[in-house]
């Protein structure tokens, strides 16, 4: 865990604090909404966090921008999580694990990467209770969340009984596999339109890609995932994605996304200000926009 000295925090200060969120996409974000009711909920009134879209091919001068008003700290989703790495100053323990960042704070002028989707995936399945000891774990995507998901998964004490990663791109996919092997995780390949070969025998399905985001079918249907199962979807708008239908058709338990978003958003409140962070006003802001899943 950081040391609170890492996260030097003002409470009291006038001078206004900026946060924010850079991807692209990223008009679809709830971070926002639920980080500056998190400021409001604890009377940060100084703090505020926005949007800020970053095409492919502008991060190296988007960061740039953000040192030069010396912004306060801000996180980064889809496509940057890895590549921002080239760009920051330090990298905490937990971005070097991942081989990504999502959440980034200014420590008097330093740049410093950490990953909080490896608390926030992890963190709803131990609410659970989920034993994932000995599990089949099927994980769609191999970028940078499912960078934090394989860590976090080799980060356990009970060790899963197997890997496997389906990816549009194989190479992309055998890179994520060659860092899970090197954690101690037995891991395997397959095409993502060869998924469902491999699907009914999951114990847990994850899906860390951005399908579903623009309502995509998905990849998975309900006659391919076995009853009983766990199927998360890291997707959190809409909050009832198709695949979080499917595995609902085929008698299987469900995470939704917006508990990952919760978890990293919670943590990276607190690596920003040292303040435990205000969950349950968090989750009020989310479920206030789409209402409590069924």
């Amino acid at each position: 865990m950081e040391e609170k000295e890492d996260r030097p925090f003002a409470a009291g200060s006038s001078a206004t604090r900026i946060y924010c969120i850079i991807g692209d996409p990223v008009s679809h974000s709830l971070s926002p909404g639920m980080q500056n009711a998190a400021f409001a909920a604890l009377g940060l009134n100084n703090c505020t966090y926005i949007a800020f879209r970053v095409p492919a091919g502008e991060l190296k001068e988007s960061i740039e921008s953000l040192r030069s008003i010396n912004i306060a700290g801000f996180n980064v989703t889809i496509p940057h999580k890895v590549e921002v790495m080239k760009y920051l100053d330090e990298l905490d323990a937990t971005a070097k694990k991942a081989g990504a960042v999502n959440t980034v704070n200014n420590i008097n002028g330093v740049l410093r990467g950490y990953n909080t989707d490896m608390h926030g995936f992890i963190e709803p399945l131990r609410k659970r209770r989920v034993n994932l000891e000995g599990m089949t774990v099927l994980l769609l995507g191999a970028g940078g969340a499912a960078r934090a998901i394989v860590a976090a998964l080799s980060d356990e004490k009970k060790k899963i009984g197997k890997l496997i990663i389906a990816n549009r791109g194989l190479k992309r996919a055998e890179e994520l596999a060659g860092r899970a092997r090197e954690s101690g995780l037995d891991c395997q390949v397959v095409a993502l339109d060869d998924v469902m070969q491999v699907s009914p025998g999951a114990d847990l399905i994850v899906n860390s890609t951005s399908l579903g985001l623009k309502n995509e079918q998905s990849p998975i249907d309900a006659d391919h995932i076995k009853k009983g199962s766990l199927v998360y979807d890291i997707v959190y708008r809409p909050v009832v994605t198709d695949l979080i239908e499917q595995a609902k058709f085929a008698e299987a338990q469900v995470v939704y996304g917006y508990e990952m978003l919760v978890e990293q958003g919670a943590k990276a409140f607190e690596i920003w200000t040292g303040l435990p962070a205000p969950r349950d006003a968090m989750k009020k802001n989310l479920l206030g926009i789409f209402g409590e899943p069924e």
